[in-house]
């Protein structure tokens, strides 16, 4: 055999591990790419949306200070961490009410939100006569203070009242500050007490019936959902919020069920026309202790609402506490 031939397989060999370094060979070096991407536009939402509704699903947080490059590679320094202690988007401060109890829902951790409520108190001058953070509880001469999870994973409830009842003056005077201060970072014992967010909805099948065992109070949950349904069950044709009772603890609502979703879509494909139709169901709040409810729906009308139907509404309803 030639003794050219001999070496054939090894420089075949040395020329494909070669390739394969190359920046344009297999195995492209992706570290530098981000250099000549570009950035697209921001979304627009459309005329007639409501831009308080929305917030970002998945914030990037702020980073201080950069560092020169070095040999085209810039290092970014860590960004800062978001909860507990992150920053509270400017104007997220929310009431609720159940008959004469009102609160402020605030959109912060209670680690971050207990600090800013101790500036509040030595703001205002307020002697200071009994605070336990563990508990969320600051009572000073004038007022007793509160602050503990809200039913939303990241927001806290600070109340304000004298002799268990609201004080409108103060609770109004809460609102002002929160919504003209960002949240400093901070971070407090009360971080324990933010309930696991897979513990706070359990469902449980019993025959044809679907129905939520949530952790909270009823009047807590139903204040709660109010808001929530109010913003979300306004699509019509889709899904809607027709009324609301306090005293049976209780929403009436429109809804687009799974079932007849899926007749629709048989019905357009055969005659062109989607023909659908919402469905009148009702929520239910039913204590079941201090701090668990249960939660289900019912059909309004004659007919019974079906066990799939039942459990996707009660899904996305739940989905809004998260």
């Amino acid at each position: 055999m030639n003794s050219a031939l001999k070496w054939m397989p090894l420089v075949a060999v040395i020329a494909l591990a070669t390739a394969g370094c190359a920046r344009d060979g297999f195995y492209h070096d992706r570290n530098l790419d981000y250099g000549d991407a570009e950035e697209n536009a921001p979304l627009v939402l459309p005329e007639g949306r409501d831009a308080e509704r929305y917030r970002d699903a998945m914030p990037v947080p702020e980073v201080s200070g950069t560092r020169p490059a070095e040999e085209g590679v810039v290092e970014a320094p860590l960004p800062q961490a978001l909860s507990p202690g992150g920053s509270l988007e400017r104007g997220y401060v929310e009431r609720r009410a159940v008959g004469d109890e009102r609160w402020l829902v605030v959109g912060a951790e209670p680690a971050t939100v207990w600090p800013e409520l101790e500036r509040f108190v030595l703001s205002r001058d307020l002697t200071v006569t009994a605070s336990d953070s563990r508990r969320g509880i600051l009572e000073t001469d004038q007022a007793r203070f509160s602050v503990r999870p809200a039913l939303r994973s990241g927001d806290s409830e600070i109340r304000c009242e004298q002799g268990g009842t609201t004080q409108a003056a103060c609770l109004t005077a809460l609102e002002r500050h929160f919504e003209a201060r960002s949240m400093s970072p901070s971070a407090a014992s009360l971080a324990a007490q933010r309930p696991d967010a897979q513990n706070r909805a359990r469902f449980e099948q019993r025959g044809d019936d679907w129905q939520v065992i949530l952790p909270f109070a009823a009047d807590r949950l139903w204040a709660e959902l109010s808001h929530q349904l109010e913003r979300d069950f306004a699509v019509e044709g889709r899904r809607e919020l027709l009324e609301r009772d306090p005293a049976s603890r209780s929403f009436l609502v429109g809804y687009l069920t799974r079932s007849e979703r899926e007749r629709g879509l048989l019905r357009s494909l055969a005659t062109l026309n989607l023909g659908e139709s919402t469905r009148q169901v009702r929520l239910v709040l039913e204590p079941r202790g201090p701090e668990e409810t249960v939660l289900r729906a019912q059909g309004a009308g004659e007919e019974a609402l079906s066990t799939e139907d039942q459990r996707e509404l009660l899904e996305r309803v739940a989905g809004l506490l998260r």
